[in-house]
């Protein structure tokens, strides 16, 4: 993003800070910038935002099944490959870096460091291999009910997973992180995952609002192990929870597909 001082005599746009929002966390070429003050205060629309890429995900996937006749494993696998380059690989750093930091031994403020340090080790590798692979056989799981609109239902309710975190987290400070944690109030909590509870509905009935209840169930997990851990979270953190979330919609939605 550019120096923020370039952003010091700016007034508050929320359509800006919508695509400001879209520019941080996709790679899309829309190049809107604005400041992390301004584009923080509307994080309670992140999981809105994301519908967009959940639909762009569900083609992906409509197109491998239907027109390149692949079948559901592979389309899982492109499916996933396509969610993690469009969002530019940007959560995946988080789920290494605070995986790393628990498996380390020792007080908070050395697993807090062991978190930040740019290196990665082999807890960090093997969760982020965890985490991929049960993603990709939970999508192969909702293709495999015919349920492609979990792609859009599973994407959005990642990042209620991560403000589910953010609203039950301390946040560290300095960094980027915390402007989101401090931006998820209560109040902006509560409807933005409204929000997202009706689209799921809309969407994918039942199914979908237990797709969105575990992500929230993850949220509040991650919230946890990263106070025991650290006492607070940072941007790393909230990378994890939205990994995590998305895979935790997926089985939640797979397992309800079963019963409903």
């Amino acid at each position: 993003m550019e120096d923020d001082n370039y952003f010091e005599d700016e007034e508050f746009s929320p359509i800006k800070s919508l695509l400001g929002l879209l520019t941080f966390s996709t790679i899309l070429p829309l190049r809107v910038y604005t400041s992390l003050e301004y584009m923080t205060k509307l994080t309670w629309c992140w999981p809105l935002l994301h519908v967009f890429i959940g639909i762009l995900a569900a083609i992906c996937g409509y197109v491998s099944l239907n027109f390149l006749h692949l079948n559901s494993f592979f389309t899982a696998a492109i499916v996933y490959a396509f969610l993690m380059i469009i969002t530019g690989y940007n959560h995946l750093d988080g789920v290494m870096d605070m995986a790393d930091g628990v498996m380390v031994h020792g007080e908070p403020e050395r697993k807090i460091k062991v978190m930040k340090d740019s290196s990665v080790g082999a807890g960090g590798v093997a969760t982020l291999f965890l985490v991929a692979s049960l993603t990709v056989a939970g999508i192969y799981n909702i293709l495999d009910y015919n349920f492609i609109i979990g792609i859009i239902i599973c994407e959005m309710a990642a990042k209620t997973s991560l403000l589910t975190t953010a609203l039950l987290s301390i946040p560290l400070t300095p960094g980027i992180g915390c402007h989101f944690i401090f931006e998820t109030t209560p109040s902006k909590y509560l409807i933005s995952t409204v929000l997202v509870c009706i689209i799921a509905f809309l969407l994918g009935e039942v199914v979908g609002v237990c797709g969105v209840l575990g992500a929230m169930f993850s949220g509040i997990i991650i919230s946890i192990i990263a106070r025991r851990n650290f006492g607070i979270a940072n941007g790393d953190v909230l990378g994890m929870s939205n990994e995590v979330g998305r895979l935790m919609a997926l089985l939640f939605m797979a397992s309800a597909l079963f019963f409903f």
